[in-house]
């Protein structure tokens, strides 16, 4: 009696490991945290002057598709700009001149590096660096610059009359 007991206790046992594997395989997938493809990866740099919320595993995506992933953000005491390294996938390759911009997914979604294909004949390998960058756009900044040209038109404005 008590064998047959630990037997169906060990296959319970099983069961809700293999479900707890399962859960946790979904949640990867469900938070895109996975992989970007099963094949290799080869690494691209790229400078940017501010990269507003851009983090690490963000993803990197050319005509809406997913090809790579942020791999790492740091900062250039040299140049004094943010250093971000993609890692993209080695099913996709880029001219050598593509350039790169960070966007925002919505209004106040996510952000993301968008990679426009250039048209040189030289691809992307590891290790390239992309020279075309175009920063963040910082909503604050824009609402700023927008508060402080009102302002200055109505003080320009009020100094006509």
């Amino acid at each position: 009696m008590e064998n047959n007991n630990s037997r169906t206790n060990f296959f319970v046992g099983l069961f809700v490991l293999a479900g707890i594997i399962a859960l946790l395989f979904l949640a990867l997938k469900a938070a895109n945290l996975s992989t970007v493809g099963s094949s290799g990866n080869y690494e691209v740099s790229a400078y940017f002057d501010n990269i507003g919320g851009l983090k690490a595993r963000a993803p990197v995506r050319s005509a809406g598709v997913l090809v790579g992933r942020v791999k790492s953000i740091t900062y250039d005491n040299n140049t004094f700009q943010a250093k971000v390294v993609m890692a993209l996938s080695d099913k996709y390759k880029f001219p050598a001149d593509s350039s790169v911009k960070i966007l925002t997914a919505g209004l106040i979604g996510e952000q993301y590096i968008g990679l426009q294909p250039g048209g040189d004949d030289k691809d992307l390998k590891d290790g390239s660096r992309i020279e075309f960058t175009q920063s963040a756009i910082v909503l604050e900044n824009l609402i700023s610059q927008f508060l402080f040209n009102k302002a200055e038109d109505n003080n320009f404005e009020g100094g006509n009359k």
